[in-house]
Formats: structure tokens, C-alpha cells, sequence
């Protein structure tokens, strides 16, 4: 009996750890609107990678890590690696956070925008963007990208809200990488990555 007990218990911590390690790693997210058309359509389902963009304080690192030296500002380092250009973001809506949107990363921080007549320009060059097919005719001028934020892009820029609207995203609302698409059947697949 004390056997089982013991057993029935380590299945049960397992389990649990099991259950934290996926809810703190991957996300399912259901597409809503046409932002992101044709890339994500209305309804279509994702999972996304929250791990990959974590973050932590070298303040709290340096205490575990002797090369790391503590920072007076509280930065952070990222795990694995910040948002890149052309990944698909899922993030905190920055002036409501109740709503989770998606977005392709098109600007880091330390790049200059500017958009004429729908054509992204970015650090002076133009962007080849295959997956936009509803260019708008929008002029956004020459601005800079500032420290832990991201410029924002819906594929779809004729239905799209985003930076062009309501300015750059800080890193603080992002929630992960969009990175796999599992629903309906025929749109499964890895999203892919447009640098």
C-alpha cells in the first residue's frame, strides 16, 4: 500500500508538471477578423510560443550566474531570442488587454519606418512583402522604431488596425510567436517567417 501511495503521488506531481510546463510554453489562439488575410484567416486556429520571447532579469540571474553582472536599470535578457522581423505576433491589445491580436513584426527597435502609398520602407529599403495581397495607398512618415517596442503590420493593410493606427507595440503587451497552424485541416502547417 505504501508503495502505491508513493507511486499514485509521483504520477500526480508529474502530471501537474506536465500541465505547467504546456500552459507556460504554448497557447491556442483563435484567429478573429481578416487582418491577417490571406496568411490567417477568420475562425482559423494557432498555437503560439510563449517561451521563446521570455525574459529574464539579470538582477535575478546575477545571483545564480557569476559572469552575469547586475544591471541598475532592471534589464532583462531574452531566453531564447526577441521578436525578429517578419514573425507573426500574438499579443495584448495595448489599449485593451482583454483582446489577444495578431500581427507581423515589420519594424524592431532601433528601425526606421516610413510607408509610402502602401510600400513599407524600412532603414531605407523597400520591403518585398509576398504575403500582402490588399495594399492601402496610406503615407506614414519616416519615424524610429524606439527601445522595447515593435512596428506592427496586419497582412491585410485595407482591414488591418495596427502601429499605423494606434502607434508601437511595447514588448511588455507581447504573449508569443504565432507558430503552428492546427485548424481547420487544410491550413495545417509551421507559419512561416518573412525576413
Amino acid at each position: 500500500m505504501r508503495e502505491f501511495t508513493r507511486e499514485l503521488i509521483e504520477t500526480v506531481l508529474l502530471s501537474i508538471a506536465v500541465f505547467l510546463a504546456l500552459h507556460l510554453s504554448v497557447q491556442n489562439f483563435r484567429v478573429e477578423g481578416t487582418s491577417m488575410d490571406p496568411t490567417l484567416t477568420e475562425g482559423q486556429y494557432i498555437v503560439a510560443n510563449k517561451i521563446i520571447y521570455s525574459r529574464v532579469a539579470t538582477n535575478s540571474l546575477a545571483r545564480f550566474v557569476p559572469f552575469i553582472q547586475p544591471s541598475d536599470d532592471g534589464e532583462a535578457l531574452y531566453v531564447f531570442h526577441p521578436p525578429r522581423h517578419g514573425e507573426i505576433l500574438i499579443f495584448n491589445f495595448p489599449t485593451d488587454d482583454s483582446r489577444d491580436l495578431v500581427k507581423r513584426v515589420i519594424g524592431l527597435p532601433g528601425d526606421t519606418i516610413e510607408i509610402q502609398s502602401g510600400q513599407v520602407i524600412r532603414n531605407g529599403e523597400l520591403l518585398d512583402e509576398p504575403y500582402v495581397v490588399n495594399r492601402d495607398r496610406r503615407n506614414v512618415d519616416l519615424l524610429v522604431v524606439p527601445e522595447n517596442s515593435y512596428y506592427v503590420l496586419g497582412d491585410n493593410r485595407r482591414a488591418s488596425s495596427d502601429s499605423r493606427d494606434w502607434g508601437f507595440l511595447a514588448d511588455e503587451h507581447v504573449v508569443g510567436r504565432g507558430w503552428v497552424s492546427y485548424w481547420p485541416t487544410d491550413r495545417i502547417g509551421v507559419l512561416q517567417v518573412f525576413h
